[in-house]
C-alpha cells in the first residue's frame, strides 16, 4: 500500500518510469499544474475578503458569463505553463481559440499540449460552494519543433496520457491518472505541500447517489426522465438519494468516493449537451474508467468520441460502473432521443 505520509514530488519521481514516455517532462508538467493550482487556491480562500466575487462583465466562447475568479485562474495557468516552457500548446475553456508556445529557441522540443478548465463551477463561488480545476494531457500529433495546430488538440480521449483535477473544497485536493490508477493527494496549506491522501482511488462498483439537474426535467429525453423515476422508485435498494452541487468537479469527487452516477444529458435546450468533451468530459472519463467506473455519452464510450471542435459539447453519464449502465439501458430504448 502506498504511504500516505508521501509528497506528490516524491511520488512522481517513484512512478516516473511507469509512464510510456519516461523523459520527465510529463512529471514537470504535473508539477507545473500543481504550483498553478496552489496559487489559485490561495486567491479562492481570499473570496470576499478582497475584490475577486462576482461577474468580471465579460463573457467566453461559451456564451457564459466570466467571473473575476474564471479570469485570475485561467491567466495563473497559462502564465505557469508558458513559464516553464514545458508544453507547446494550451487549449482552454475560456479562450477562443488554442494558445501557441513558441520558444525562441530552436531547440525547444517539447512534446505536450493541456487542455484545461480553470475553474469549473465558479458560479457557486459566492455562495461558498467548493469548486475546482479540470486538466487534460495529450502529446502532440503534428511533427516536433513546428507550430501546434488544431488536430494536435482535436484527439479522442484515449490518447490522453494523463488527466485529473484540483478542488478546493474544506480541504484542497489533486487528483490524477497518467494510466495507471487514480491517486488522491491533499493540500497542506501550512507548509504548501500535497501529501498522498487517497492512494488507488475506486469508484464503488455501485452506489445509491444520482447526481442531475433536476430542474430540467421537463427538457431531458425521455431515457433520462424514465432512469430518474427508477432512482425514485422504493424497490430493492432504492430510492437513491439525489445530491447535485453544480460543479462538475465536487459532484465527480463524491461520487467517487461514496458511489453514484453523474449525468448532464442532452436536453430541449441544450441539444449537443452542455459540459464540453475536451475540457470536461473525456478527463472524467479517463479518471472514471482508472477508478473501475464507466463514462459515455448515454450510447457510447465518451474516450472514443473525435472531436471535431475545440469547444465541442456532448452529453455525460459518468460514475459507478453498474449504475452508468443502468442508465444507458433505459436510453438504448429510445435511440432517437
Amino acid at each position: 500500500m502506498e504511504q500516505r505520509n508521501k509528497t506528490l514530488g516524491e511520488f512522481l519521481i517513484e512512478h516516473q518510469t511507469a509512464f510510456k514516455y519516461s523523459t520527465g517532462e510529463l512529471s514537470k508538467l504535473i508539477n507545473a499544474l500543481r504550483l498553478a493550482a496552489k496559487v489559485v487556491n490561495h486567491e479562492v480562500n481570499k473570496a470576499g475578503l478582497v475584490d475577486i466575487l462576482g461577474a468580471a462583465g465579460e463573457t467566453n466562447i461559451q456564451g457564459e458569463d466570466q467571473q473575476k475568479l474564471d479570469v485570475l485562474a485561467n491567466e495563473k495557468f497559462i502564465q505557469t505553463l508558458k513559464n516553464r516552457e514545458i508544453v507547446c500548446g494550451i487549449g482552454s475553456e475560456e479562450e477562443d481559440d488554442f494558445i501557441s508556445i513558441n520558444s525562441q529557441d530552436e531547440q525547444h522540443q517539447n512534446k505536450y499540449v493541456v487542455l484545461i478548465d480553470p475553474l469549473d463551477g465558479s458560479s457557486n463561488i459566492d455562495v461558498n460552494v467548493p469548486v475546482g480545476t479540470i486538466f487534460s494531457i495529450y502529446r502532440r500529433v503534428t511533427p516536433i519543433g513546428t507550430p501546434v495546430t488544431l488536430e494536435d488538440f482535436l484527439q479522442p480521449g484515449i490518447n490522453q496520457v494523463a488527466a485529473g483535477y484540483i478542488v478546493y473544497g474544506t480541504s484542497t485536493m489533486l487528483v490524477y491518472t497518467t494510466g495507471h490508477g487514480v491517486n488522491g493527494f491533499t493540500l497542506n496549506p501550512a507548509i504548501g505541500t500535497f501529501y498522498l491522501s487517497h492512494p488507488k482511488m475506486q469508484f464503488p462498483e455501485t452506489g445509491n447517489i444520482y447526481s442531475i439537474n433536476e430542474g430540467n426535467y421537463v427538457h431531458f429525453p425521455q431515457g433520462v426522465k424514465d432512469y430518474i423515476k427508477y432512482c425514485q422508485e422504493e424497490e430493492d435498494d432504492r430510492p437513491y438519494t439525489s445530491r447535485y452541487i453544480g460543479s462538475l468537479v465536487s459532484d465527480f469527487h463524491r461520487n467517487m468516493i461514496k458511489g453514484g452516477i453523474y449525468i448532464y444529458p442532452r436536453s430541449s435546450k441544450a441539444r449537443k449537451g452542455k459540459l464540453r468533451l475536451l475540457y470536461e468530459c473525456n478527463p472524467m472519463a479517463f479518471l472514471a474508467e482508472q477508478a473501475n467506473g464507466l463514462a459515455s455519452d448515454g450510447y457510447r464510450r465518451i474516450m472514443e468520441i473525435q472531436p471535431t471542435e475545440l469547444h465541442e459539447r456532448a452529453p455525460f453519464f459518468c460514475g459507478s460502473r453498474k449504475m452508468v449502465e443502468k442508465a444507458e439501458s433505459f436510453m438504448a430504448q429510445y435511440t432517437d432521443s
